[in-house]
């Protein structure tokens, strides 16, 4: 049997994982919008328009569903775990606030604007109020990643009595980790999306849809992850250099190092096995792990074994769950990276003025085979998976700690009986899965939709099509 901790955990993991997939999309697609708006004024062309009207339904119903899977959330600190703000709410509490006084008023101020206010208020009114909700989403993400940074790598505070008081928050908000967590979770938002509009332009195309819009769209998609994806890698390297400083028992269980020593193997494969604590059937690369975290084949990296006291308490967090989540989103990376360059050296090639006939039947889409295409759609969602993956490496390679070094995450569970979260989180998988259902549909559908209307031609709009000034 499950006790009251464990399940309290799954219980929160389940609500983060739903709750992160929305976020993700709206801190990117927020700025996407914006970049649509101003192509349209810049251009009037009517493409950038279909593209702004389109996207901005799925920034609407992933923004709904972000509020309300974070509501539900927060409720979780006061019925599951209410010795987090016991020990540290003087810290917690106020980033939240910060979080909703900044962020949250500022999008829901001006998301009506933008949702409904085209062709209703002048155009520089509507594409402010779109700037202003792209912004909100980014401050909302800041404070979040600056409260989870910090629980990472606490910083500007002393304990009094068991609880954290703040004493420098430029300290807290700029704790040592925060930079290289807000860049990754920003690229891993711009991936997400970029993924998801080339995919769903994929979609559409198959489906027989060849407007403007989605020839727009899906090189749209496709360029932007092509850039991002090199950025990202370069990111997530410091971050885990960062990591490797601040929380080497993560980095360890990441590597599936177990043994501090030079010379240490990139693991490319293996099943780890805690209780002879080593690796079954390890495929590897000599002195890859020292390369990459050292910069030297000779490079000592810590092992895992560094983190068992003389009594057997063990200091690090389970192996299995970091080693293959992280090698779950560096997959995917890498798979991004191979989809959108390949396409892009595709699409370089494309024959200049060649717009339909053999290439359009035999090659797909802008000098791009079909396969290609095909490819695309199946990687609608990668972003989520790679968010997902490196959630948990960051979430579980933290534990034992809610807050490192401050707050074990036993202490802080709520003491209640474990049919009691049992029940709640049977519920709460129940509807999250068919909310993650209805989601995914609801794109599909909004898509087929669309392409049952007339499409618009690849050629600048009539004046009359501009917004009202």
């Amino acid at each position: 049997m499950m006790d009251t901790f464990l399940l309290s955990r799954i219980q929160f993991a389940a609500n983060i994982s739903f709750h992160i997939l929305f976020p993700t999309i709206t801190i990117a697609l927020g700025w996407m919008l914006l970049f649509f708006k101003l192509r349209f004024n810049a251009t009037g062309e009517e493409r950038w328009m279909d593209a702004y009207r389109f996207w901005v339904k799925v920034f609407a119903l992933s923004f709904a569903m972000g509020v309300v899977s974070g509501i539900t959330m927060s409720f979780q600190f006061g019925t599951n775990w209410p010795g987090f703000m016991e020990s540290v709410g003087n810290i917690a509490g106020p980033l939240l606030a910060y979080e909703v006084l900044t962020a949250f008023f500022l999008e829901a101020v001006f998301l009506g604007i933008m949702l409904f206010g085209f062709r209703k208020v002048p155009g520089w009114v509507h594409t402010t109020a779109t700037f202003l909700v792209a912004f909100g989403t980014t401050m909302s993400a800041f404070w979040i990643i600056v409260l989870n940074s910090w629980m990472h790598t606490p910083t500007g505070f002393e304990m009094r009595e068991g609880v954290a008081h703040a004493t420098d928050w430029l300290a807290i908000i700029f704790n040592p980790s925060m930079p290289y967590r807000l860049v990754h979770m920003l690229l891993a938002s711009g991936l997400t999306v970029a993924f998801l509009i080339a995919g769903i332009s994929a979609f559409r195309w198959i489906i027989g849809d060849r407007g403007a819009e989605v020839r727009t769209t899906l090189r749209t998609g496709l360029i932007t992850g092509a850039a991002l994806i090199p950025l990202q890698i370069l990111a997530g390297d410091l971050h885990g250099l960062n990591t490797l400083e601040h929380q080497p028992a993560k980095v360890a269980a990441m590597e599936g190092n177990w043994e501090t020593g030079p010379n240490v193997p990139l693991v490319l494969f293996a099943i780890p096995n805690e209780e002879t604590r080593s690796n079954d059937f390890e495929i590897g690369i000599p002195n890859g792990a020292s390369l990459i975290l050292k910069h030297s084949a000779d490079g000592v990296v810590p092992g895992l074994n560094d983190f068992v006291t003389e009594e057997g308490e063990v200091l690090h967090p389970r192996v299995a769950p970091v080693f293959y989540g992280f090698r779950v989103m560096v997959g995917t990376g890498f798979a991004m990276l191979a989809l959108t360059w390949g396409a892009l050296a595709l699409m370089a090639r494309r024959r200049p003025g060649a717009t339909g006939g053999w290439l359009e039947t035999r090659r797909g889409l802008d000098g791009l085979p079909k396969p290609v295409i095909w490819a695309a759609l199946a990687m609608t969602f990668s972003g989520w998976l790679a968010t997902l993956a490196g959630w948990y490496v960051t979430e579980i390679g933290r534990q034992p700690w809610l807050v490192t070094g401050v707050l074990p995450t036993e202490a802080a569970v709520a003491d209640v009986a474990p049919g009691m979260v049992v029940s709640t989180l049977l519920v709460y998988l129940a509807i999250y899965l068919v909310l993650t259902l209805a989601y995914v549909g609801a794109l599909f559908h909004l898509a087929r939709k669309t392409a049952g209307k007339d499409q618009t031609p690849e050629r600048p709009a009539a004046p009359s099509l501009q917004p009202a000034e």
